[in-house]
């Protein structure tokens, strides 16, 4: 048996989701965009030919 208060699946299922929050939106752009620079960056290494990594400097 069901109580009055309980809702049918499909009710729940039109039920839309809460809106991300700020902090879940900031972390999905800093993840797209770190990948991106990361990509971007093994492509520039890939065109010099250089094996230099991130954080290591070519002087020295």
């Amino acid at each position: 048996m069901r109580s009055p208060s309980d809702t049918p699946h499909s009710e729940q299922s039109r039920i839309p989701k809460r809106p991300a929050t700020r902090e879940d939106r900031l972390k999905a752009a800093l993840k797209a965009n770190m990948a991106r620079r990361k990509a971007q960056a093994k492509a520039r290494n890939a065109e010099d030919g250089t094996g230099v990594e991130d954080g290591e400097s070519e002087e020295g």
